[in-house]
C-alpha cells in the first residue's frame, strides 16, 4: 500500500510546528497557491460580486416598495443614507480585517449589527480583495511565516536531551 491511498477526508499527516490557519473558502491552498488557489480565487471573486448585485437589486426592490407604500421622501432618503453609511463602514471594517487582527474584539462585536446591515459593503470588499489575493492571506502569511521563523529558532538551538548526556569528569 502506497503513502497516499489514505481514506478520502482523512487529514494528512501534519509536519511538527505550527500549522496554518485555514481561510474561508480556501482551506490552507493559499500556502502553496495549490489546490485549485487560482480557481477559487476567481470564483470568491465572481461570486461575492454576483451576491453584491443580487443584494442591490433586492434593496432596489425593497425601496420601490416604500414607494408603493407612499411613505414620504424623508423615509426613502433615511434608507439609501442608512445603507450607504453602513455599507462604507463595513467596507472599511472588512478590509482592514484583511490586514490586521482587531485591537478591541468587543468593539468588533458591537459593530455586527452594523456590518449586517451594510452587507454590500463586506462583499464589495471580498470581491476587491480576491482579485490580488485571497481576503486575509497576506496576514496569515504573515503570522505563519512568523511562527515557523520563532520555531525553526527553537528547534536549531537545541543541543538534545541534557537527561541523557554523559558527565565528564573534570580533572
Amino acid at each position: 500500500m502506497s503513502e497516499n491511498s489514505a481514506a478520502p477526508g482523512t487529514p494528512p499527516a501534519t509536519a511538527p510546528g505550527p500549522q496554518p490557519e485555514p481561510i474561508r473558502f480556501f482551506g490552507t491552498t493559499w500556502v502553496d497557491h495549490d489546490g485549485g488557489y487560482g480557481l477559487r480565487r476567481a470564483g470568491v471573486a465572481v461570486g461575492s460580486l454576483a451576491a453584491a448585485v443580487a443584494a442591490c437589486f433586492v434593496l432596489r426592490f425593497a425601496y420601490e416598495g416604500l414607494e408603493i407604500a407612499e411613505v414620504g421622501g424623508i423615509v426613502g432618503v433615511l434608507v439609501i443614507a442608512m445603507f450607504s453609511i453602513c455599507s462604507a463602514i463595513a467596507f472599511r471594517k472588512t478590509w482592514e480585517g484583511f490586514g490586521a487582527r482587531p485591537e478591541d474584539p468587543s468593539r468588533e462585536d458591537a459593530l455586527r449589527g452594523l456590518k449586517s446591515i451594510g452587507f454590500i459593503g463586506s462583499l464589495l470588499a471580498y470581491f476587491v480583495r480576491s482579485l490580488t489575493e485571497a481576503p486575509g492571506e497576506e496576514l496569515r502569511r504573515t503570522e505563519y511565516e512568523k511562527a515557523r521563523a520563532q520555531f525553526e529558532k527553537r528547534r536549531s538551538t537545541r543541543t538534545g536531551n541534557p537527561a541523557a548526556r554523559k558527565r565528564q569528569k573534570r580533572g
